[in-house]
């Protein structure tokens, strides 16, 4: 007999490491908002990478398309960053090309600006 957990988990892809990613990529935005821009996301990531001794790659290129990626989580997550108001279809594009390119199974494409408007 299996638990809805085990079917859910069963369904996604390299779960204990996605978690881990996700709780780096919350406390990257907790610590910096929104609106900080993508180099300083890609360096707090990145030192919480080492500190969590999770092996990444970062900024790698990847076949002759002149394409780099923002991070390579343990050969198998491609970590994609964005501080923009809105993605779009071309950054999807975007992370299944580098998925093909380098026969990777998992792309995290993450915006940490969002269209928010508030009212005063």
């Amino acid at each position: 007999m299996t638990t809805n957990n085990q079917q859910i988990n069963s369904k996604v892809i390299y779960p204990d490491l996605s978690y881990k990613i996700t709780g780096i990529l919350f406390a990257a935005h907790n610590e910096l908002g929104q609106y900080a821009r993508e180099k300083q996301y890609g360096d707090l990531i990145e030192k919480k990478l080492k500190e969590t001794k999770i092996p990444y790659k970062r900024e790698l290129s990847i076949s002759d398309s002149g394409n780099i990626l923002d991070f390579i989580i343990d050969d198998r997550i491609i970590l994609e960053l964005k501080s923009i108001r809105m993605i779009t279809r071309d950054n999807y594009r975007q992370i299944q090309n580098y998925l093909q390119a380098a026969n990777i199974k998992l792309g995290l494409l993450i915006n940490f600006r969002s269209t928010h408007y508030s009212h005063r």
